[in-house]
């Protein structure tokens, strides 16, 4: 059962998939039926599941799911992990690759390597406060406090102390 991604509540579980390109306005626009056609017809263990599904910073895809409702069972998860690798192939992007971070900068989502973020910090591209997108948040709540968040407070902090470049 669809839910409207901004009616899903706090304590929703989240799965986030970052894109290695931005979505383009056509690829958006052609996706929102899609995405909410997914989100009608997914099933755990043949109940409906109260879901949801978007395009967030025309970079990620966001899937949401209201486990007061139903949760999810390792047979839905898998499904819903075979409708984004469908996507992959039919829009000819990767979002289940994760080897890319995702940073704010200027208004844009600049994807980094490792490598590039070392001299991204020592260039000044990133600093410290610069916006960074965790993907491992796991809630509606998280998503809407913590993602995203200032580099220096997630595990990248590392990254921001003296002598770690």
């Amino acid at each position: 059962m669809y839910v409207p991604f901004h009616q899903l509540p706090a304590s929703a579980r989240l799965w986030i998939y970052q894109a290695n390109r931005p979505f383009t306005p056509t690829e958006q626009q052609a996706l929102q039926p899609v995405l909410q056609q997914f989100a009608t017809d997914w099933t755990s263990h043949g109940r409906a599941l109260a879901a949801s599904a978007v395009i967030l910073h025309h970079q990620f895809l966001v899937i949401g799911l209201d486990e007061a409702v139903a949760d999810a069972s390792g047979c839905s998860i898998d499904a819903s992990v075979r409708f984004v690798q469908g996507l992959e192939q039919q829009l000819e992007i990767q979002l289940l690759e994760k080897s890319q971070m995702a940073f704010l900068v200027s208004g844009e989502v600049q994807l980094l390597s490792r490598q590039q973020l070392k001299q991204a910090i020592s260039n000044g591209t990133v600093a410290a406060d610069t916006p960074y997108f965790d993907n491992t948040v796991a809630t509606q709540a998280q998503l809407q406090t913590k993602w995203p968040a200032p580099a220096v407070t997630t595990w990248l902090a590392p990254y921001f102390s003296p002598g770690n470049l």
